[in-house]
């Protein structure tokens, strides 16, 4: 496993965060998980809607628990915890379907400028696609491949069991490659941000 865990060299870096720019996807590498945090919260404006898939990620540069007690935007899931999920799940689907910014990450990225997210439930990829009105991405370096079938052996020989073990912990429940998501490119140039972390971040 140990290519699926060593973060990529420089020189791959580089390689694939020119593929994501030209593919309409901003991106930005930074050293640390700290840095990370910083350029994602500047990016987001006062007033927000501001959602995000799970993400071990984010809760590793502490974004989650930043935005979590943050009282200057509106974090979708603080609003959609306090609604009845029987009387009011139509409108906790489509608050969580269409927020002005989505945060998450991604399984994989190529070298030729392509994510691959990969979810259980499905819930983020709708606004990750297309729903949100900005997505912005972090990923550790440790999780740039070399095409998408690299991408889809680092899915499910490796992400697949280390979510299900965070899954067992939390609910019980295994995880399941339900639905993938290949980002080619963003037809709307400035819509997409990934910012690539030069350290291990996640899995």
């Amino acid at each position: 496993m140990a290519t699926f865990t060593a973060p990529a060299s420089e020189e791959q870096l580089q390689r694939t965060a020119a593929a994501l720019r030209a593919n309409n996807i901003e991106t930005v590498l930074v050293d640390t998980a700290a840095d990370a945090k910083r350029e994602v919260l500047a990016r987001i404006p006062d007033g927000s809607e501001v959602h995000s898939g799970a993400s071990k990620t984010l809760q590793d540069t502490g974004i989650i628990a930043e935005l979590e007690a943050s009282e200057r935007i509106e974090w979708v899931r603080r609003r959609t915890l306090r609604m009845d999920r029987t009387t009011e799940s139509r409108q906790i689907r489509k608050l969580a379907a269409a927020p002005d910014i989505m945060l998450g990450s991604v399984a994989a990225v190529t070298e030729d400028g392509k994510l691959l997210a990969v979810s259980n439930s499905g819930s983020q990829l709708g606004p990750y696609a297309a729903g949100a009105g900005k997505l912005i991405v972090v990923v550790g370096a440790q999780k740039i491949v070399a095409d998408v079938d690299e991408a889809l052996r680092r899915v499910y020989d490796y992400a697949l069991e280390l979510e299900s073990e965070r899954l067992r912990g939390a609910l019980g429940i295994d995880s399941y490659v339900s639905y993938i998501l290949i980002v080619n490119r963003d037809p709307r140039p400035g819509r997409t941000t990934v910012v690539i972390v030069r350290e291990a971040l996640g899995f």
